[in-house]
C-alpha cells in the first residue's frame, strides 16, 4: 500500500510517498524549510505544499514535535507555543482536504524502526531516541508503543537532559566526540536506572556517524544506530497512518 508521510521538524518539513510493505519512497523526498516563526498558518501551508507537490488525495501520516492526543497538540518544541490547544487534524484536514492521523516525531521514527528496521522482532522493553535539535524518544513493550513520552525533558545534571546532550549541544559547543558521548552516558545511565531496557536505538542524523560515538558508550542494553536514519519519521507516519485507516475499516 502507498501512503503519503509527512515529518515536520524544527528547520524542515519532508514528505515523500512510502510503500508501506518495504518503508522504500515510491517518489523521492521533498523538502521545505520549517517557516520562522512556526505558526499554524504557515506550518500548515508548507504541509499543504508537500500534499499538492505529490498530487495526493488520500490518507496522510504526519509527525509532529509535540505530545498529542486524538489530534489535539499539548506541547510544542522548536514550533510556536500558539500551537498548544490546536487539533492539527481538524487543521490539516481543512487545509488539504485529506485525512490526516498526527502523531508524536519520536514516536513515527520508533514504528519504523520496530516495524521495518534496527528493531524487527526485538521483544522486552525498547527504547528509541532520536538526537537532533533535541531528544525525542519512543519506549516500545514486546512491540507495543506507550506514546507520548518526553525523556528528553528529564533533569540531567541541573538541566533538561536535551539541553546538555542533544546532536545540537554538541556542534553549538563544538564538543569533542569522546565529551559528548560522556554527557549521552550520563542519560543512557538514567534511563537504564528507570525502566531496564533490552535495546536502546539511536536515531536523528547524527545516528549517520555512529562509528564515532556508539563504541565510546556503555550501557547493560544493547545499542545499535537506526537503520533508516532520517527518514524514519516520514516511514513510521505512513505506516501509523495505514494502519489507523485499516482499522477505521474493520470498525466503522
Amino acid at each position: 500500500m502507498e501512503i503519503l508521510g509527512i515529518d515536520v521538524g524544527g528547520s524542515g518539513i519532508k514528505g515523500a510517498i512510502v510503500e508501506t510493505e518495504s518503508g522504500e519512497f515510491v517518489k523521492e523526498r521533498h523538502r521545505i524549510p520549517t517557516p520562522q516563526p512556526a505558526l499554524p498558518d504557515a506550518v500548515s501551508e508548507v504541509i499543504a505544499q508537500i500534499v499538492n507537490h505529490f498530487n495526493w488525495q488520500g490518507p496522510v501520516g504526519c509527525t509532529f514535535p509535540s505530545v498529542i492526543k486524538h489530534g489535539m497538540i499539548y506541547t510544542a518544541a522548536n514550533v510556536d507555543k500558539s500551537w498548544i490547544g490546536i487539533n492539527g487534524e481538524t487543521l490539516l484536514n481543512t487545509k488539504t482536504n485529506c485525512p490526516f492521523l498526527l502523531l508524536n516525531d519520536a514516536d513515527a521514527a520508533g514504528i519504523a524502526e520496530m516495524e521495518l528496521g534496527a528493531g524487527k522482532g526485538q521483544q522486552g522493553v525498547v527504547i528509541m531516541l532520536t538526537l537532533g535539535t533535541g531528544i525525542g524518544s519512543a519506549i516500545f513493550v514486546d512491540g507495543h508503543l506507550v506514546p507520548n513520552t518526553e525523556f528528553g525533558h528529564m533533569e540531567l545534571q541541573g538541566e533538561e537532559a536535551e539541553h546538555r546532550a542533544s546532536a545540537r549541544i554538541r556542534k553549538e559547543e563544538d564538543l569533542s566526540w569522546k565529551k559528548w558521548a560522556s554527557r549521552l552516558n550520563e542519560f543512557l545511565t538514567q534511563m537504564e536506572a528507570l525502566f531496564w531496557p533490552d535495546l536502546f536505538i539511536l536515531g536523528g542524523g547524527v545516528s549517520r556517524k555512529h562509528e564515532k560515538f556508539l563504541p565510546l558508550l556503555e550501557t547493560r542494553a544493547n545499542i545499535v544506530p537506526a537503520q533508516w536514519r532520517n527518514q524514519a519519521g516520514i516511514i513510521g507516519a505512513a505506516l501509523a497512518a495505514q494502519r489507523f485507516l485499516t482499522t477505521s475499516r474493520e470498525n466503522p
